[in-house]
């Protein structure tokens, strides 16, 4: 899944009825069968969401600091999420969203959305982008970053394109600054 996330759209209705909306530009999985997963030693209060349904958001705290956003996928009773690492977000500066901490912070995620149903109606869902549809974005898989143990596995991805990234390949370089990353003349999608 986490590769399939990259170019879709994380979308929230704010409470005045406006639309906050960014485009994945960077992803990372994480499955039971592996240590660097919440769900890896055993099954808890604080990591119960990740073996729920899949359709869901798992929000947790990191280093008690920053909350991070996580989509559960794959099947109940089996721990397996997507980290989401970073987002775009068309007419803001590029790096507002470049990791999980200031993703979760611009979209004003925290622990209350933990457990919350990907769904427009919930407030906070996730919807594909008809304009990749004809321009899907070349992708960078590489390995994950900010985790002591799974290191090796290569389960981050993220659109070579996009200047939002968290942080870069070692060999791959930042993309040059482009007015539109985005397909020209395309909009996302229209509401």
């Amino acid at each position: 899944m986490a590769p399939e996330l990259i170019g879709c759209l994380l979308l929230k209705r704010q409470a005045a009825g406006e639309l906050l909306w960014g485009v994945i530009v960077e992803t990372e999985a994480y499955s039971q069968a592996e240590p660097a997963c919440h769900g890896y030693r055993r099954r808890s209060p604080s990591n119960e969401t990740l073996f729920g349904e899949p359709g869901h958001f798992y929000v947790y705290r990191s280093y008690g600091i920053h909350h991070c956003v996580n989509v559960v996928t794959d099947r109940a009773d089996w721990a397996n999420g997507v980290l989401l690492r970073a987002l775009a977000l068309p007419g803001e500066p590029e790096r507002c969203a470049a990791g999980p901490g200031l993703l979760a912070r611009r979209f004003g995620i925290d622990a209350s959305d933990d457990r919350r149903r990907i769904d427009p109606a919930e407030g906070l869902w996730l919807a594909a982008c008809p304009a990749l549809a004809a321009h899907p974005p070349a992708l960078i898989q590489t390995s994950r970053i900010g985790i002591r143990q799974g290191q090796e596995l290569p389960w981050r991805w993220y659109w070579r394109a996009s200047r939002s990234v968290s942080r870069r390949a070692p060999a791959d370089r930042q993309p040059p600054r482009a007015e539109a990353w985005f397909p020209a003349g395309l909009s996302p999608f229209r509401l």
